[in-house]
């Protein structure tokens, strides 16, 4: 049991680690680029949404696009219905490091891990940038085969299977469970990955795990939240509308996690891609319902917030 815990820490550190290389290596070529892109390209709702995918698709980090969209609100350099907006980008551009992850492949890590670490000994800025973003999708990879190898150990102790079967069994249990582990663990993408190859080796069911991961986008929410502390009113609004926007989504669509994991069956036979389609699914689903909704979202949110 104590060997489990120990090891299924070391791997949720070893996917954070590689998330954090990989997105050192993206953001030192292109982070500056999404601030400007942020304050200038985002006067409509439209090209808000756009700018918040394209920008969560690059940083690979929905969590960090809400830190950048805080900070910049806070400081008035973004309107708060603009903020929304990227928000509702962000959810969906957030689902692209699930389909990369669905795509985990053994001989692949070990090219990505190789050819990652030469051109990290090559001291040019664009090589050197490439070389984080090789080894850190390398290092993920390595994590996802690590949870794997615990299936087994976990099947040989019995109360943690059993517990795993009764967290899985209830929607609610399964919701709170990816709430709470993606709270703690301030990694949506980590917690993804997790249920993924848990998946892989029939250790979940495709509905428990839709469910964990309408969970993992409220405990995302987390993220948000701690950044607005200290900050203006505006900061704390916009943490207040990603926390209303995902909890409504997933209140919205557990009735419907069924249907969605009949829908992405049919859409793929490997476990973790239809994991990864469900979470495309859902988020493109709830932003493209409330992005029509930005203004008279942004005004109720300034009114309950006035009465909090």
């Amino acid at each position: 049991m104590e060997s489990i815990v120990t090891m299924f820490i070391v791997y949720i550190w070893i996917f954070l680690f590689g998330l954090f290389i990989l997105k050192t290596g993206i953001q030192q070529i292109s982070y500056q680029k999404m601030k400007k892109w942020l304050m200038k390209y985002t006067s409509n709702p439209i090209k808000g949404f756009i700018i918040g995918v394209v920008m969560t698709a690059i940083l690979q980090s929905s969590s960090t696009t809400i830190v950048i969209i805080v900070s910049l609100t806070s400081l008035g350099l973004l309107s708060f219905p603009s903020a929304i907006a990227i928000i509702l980008g962000a959810n969906v551009g957030t689902t692209l490091t699930a389909e990369i992850l669905s795509f985990s492949n053994f001989g692949l890590m070990w090219i990505l891990l190789i050819s990652g670490f030469i051109f990290l000994c090559i001291h040019k800025q664009l090589i050197f940038s490439i070389g984080c973003m090789l080894f850190g999708l390398g290092t993920i990879f390595t994590a996802l085969y690590g949870f794997e190898s615990l299936v087994e150990p976990i099947r040989q102790t019995p109360y943690i299977e059993e517990g795993l079967y009764d967290i899985s069994r209830e929607t609610s249990y399964s919701v709170l469970f990816g709430m709470l582990v993606t709270g703690v663990t301030q990694s949506s993408s980590a917690f993804t990955g997790m249920v993924m190859s848990f998946m892989n080796q029939d250790l979940l069911s495709l509905s428990s795990a839709i469910a964990m991961i309408l969970g993992a986008n409220i405990g995302t929410c987390f993220t948000a939240l701690l950044a607005s502390i200290g900050s203006k009113i505006e900061a704390k609004w916009t943490a207040y509308a990603h926390i209303w926007i995902n909890v409504l989504g997933v209140l919205f669509f557990i009735p419907f996690i069924n249907w969605l994991g009949d829908f992405v069956s049919s859409l793929s036979t490997i476990p973790g891609r239809q994991l990864a389609h469900a979470s495309v699914i859902f988020n493109l689903i709830i932003s493209c319902f409330f992005l029509p909704f930005i203004k008279p979202l942004a005004a109720f949110i300034k009114m309950t917030s006035r009465k909090a």
